[in-house]
């Protein structure tokens, strides 16, 4: 084979320099020159080969699909996230702040593998090996099986690869590894990209799991080109206050299983551990109701949540805020702005503050119906009934619309008490649920008669 050597390619105008410069010699255009290998096989075969092996042309109907084996870590909340288990070949991508617990959650997970008789590997290019055995001790893991590598030569850990041949391989992380073919340093977008092309392809050829531990930046975003979230099956992102010992992981993106699922952690001394009935993390523990709280259900991938919605309203200066934390702020201006218009309640001279409780983020518009019956909780100084419950999305006209799998988050709701409930008429069962009483409605005004009625 060819020695590798490096050139540099612009992104404007694809032209290439054989060295780097602030302006490319082709099209005149500022800091586009980014690097790459100029390299050709003695067979003819240029480095950019697939990241999957090729097929013949066939027609998709004729093609047989295969079940795809999943292997379990044991990590039940894990296993939830990922859809079931690891897949054979699958690459897996895993991002979050520092000291979150990734590398922790990945040796535990690794070990149970290990005490299965599974082959596995953790390669480590931030610490050393005894780090990482003082790491497993604090886990209560000292004696494991899982084996160790303190590498972040991309070739070197190819060559691992290719002779131990491990089940499932860990790397840690992929911005310390680095290619030699390339003179930029680790953590680059070259050699990022370049390494994580080489791992998967390696996957992929050799059937090895390979679960890469991805850098953020202070925005929160994994560090590096976007083109790796691409290159990957899956991506999973840890969320969480570390100050807190609750985590949440969530999936971005899953090639074998439903997108944002999340997976509910403790962190104890003894590592993380799976929340098995994640919504009491969300509810906060009142010996009676207070004002300005709101329970809803919300929908998180295939599992639903009960979460506590908190509102603040009180007497504002001359510029009233609006803040909100774990639900979109310009949303709930526009829920004020409908709770005036289409209920007669008025918070304009009102700071308001809304909170979802135990650091959950909520995306869903399910959550409307519960900030605005915390909002007028609030306001009034009176508590929702004891055991209430809500969810719907509210529209611009005042109209409460349906959510979706409205029938199964009555149902958590009922296994965790509650025995009240508020819903979009839509969304209303044809036939009652024993345990809760369920009034439907279909317009904002109606869920605050309905609330005042029964506070």
């Amino acid at each position: 084979m060819a020695k590798a050597k490096s050139n540099f390619s612009c992104q404007e105008c694809g032209g290439t320099s054989t060295k780097w410069q602030g302006k490319c010699p082709n099209c005149g255009a500022w800091n586009t020159l980014v690097e790459g290998v100029a390299e050709v096989t003695s067979t003819g075969t240029h480095r950019f080969t697939s990241l999957v092996s090729a097929s013949e042309l066939a027609v998709l109907g004729e093609i047989e699909a295969k079940d795809t084996d999943r292997t379990p870590t044991s990590q039940d909340e894990l296993d939830r996230v990922l859809g079931g288990g690891l897949v054979e070949g699958g690459v897996v991508l895993i991002g979050g702040d520092p000291g979150i617990g990734k590398s922790t959650l990945l040796l535990q997970a690794l070990d149970s593998l290990a005490a299965r008789q599974f082959k596995t590997l953790y390669v480590t290019g931030e610490e050393s090996g005894a780090q990482v055995s003082l790491r497993a001790r604090r886990l209560g893991i000292a004696h494991s099986l899982v084996k160790v590598l303190a590498e972040t030569q991309l070739e070197k850990i190819l060559h691992v690869l290719q002779t131990e041949r491990p089940q499932v391989a860990v790397i840690d992380s992929i911005q310390t590894v680095y290619s030699e073919a390339l003179t930029s340093a680790p953590g680059s977008v070259a050699q990022v990209r370049e390494c994580a092309a080489h791992l998967t392809r390696a996957a992929k050829a050799m059937g090895i799991t390979v679960i890469l531990v991805g850098h953020v930046t202070k925005e929160g975003a994994l560090a590096g080109p976007r083109v790796l979230e691409h290159m990957v099956d899956t991506v999973l992102y840890f969320e969480g206050d570390t100050h807190s010992s609750f985590r949440l992981i969530r999936a971005i993106k899953n090639r074998f299983g439903a997108v944002n699922e999340i997976g509910v952690f403790a962190m104890t001394e003894k590592g993380l551990k799976g929340v098995s009935n994640p919504s009491a993390i969300f509810l906060s523990q009142h010996s009676e109701p207070v004002p300005g709280s709101c329970v809803m259900v919300a929908l998180e991938g295939s599992r639903p949540l009960l979460v506590e919605i908190q509102a603040l309203v009180d007497t504002a200066g001359p510029s009233p805020r609006r803040l909100s934390v774990g639900l979109d702020r310009d949303r709930l201006a526009m829920l004020l702005a409908v709770l005036h218009r289409h209920a007669g309640v008025s918070s304009g001279d009102q700071d308001v503050f809304v909170n979802a409780v135990g650091g959950v983020k909520i995306g869903e518009p399910a959550a409307d119906l519960a900030v605005m019956l915390s909002i007028m909780s609030s306001l009034r100084g009176k508590s929702l009934p004891k055991g209430f419950v809500t969810f719907g999305e509210v529209g611009l006209a005042g109209e409460v619309r349906p959510a979706p799998r409205g029938q199964e988050r009555l149902k958590e709701a009922v296994k965790l008490g509650f025995t009240v409930a508020v819903v979009p008429k839509a969304n209303a069962p044809k036939k009652p649920i024993p345990g809760i009483i369920i009034h439907a409605v279909d317009r904002v005004d109606q869920a605050i008669d309905i609330v005042r009625g029964l506070a």
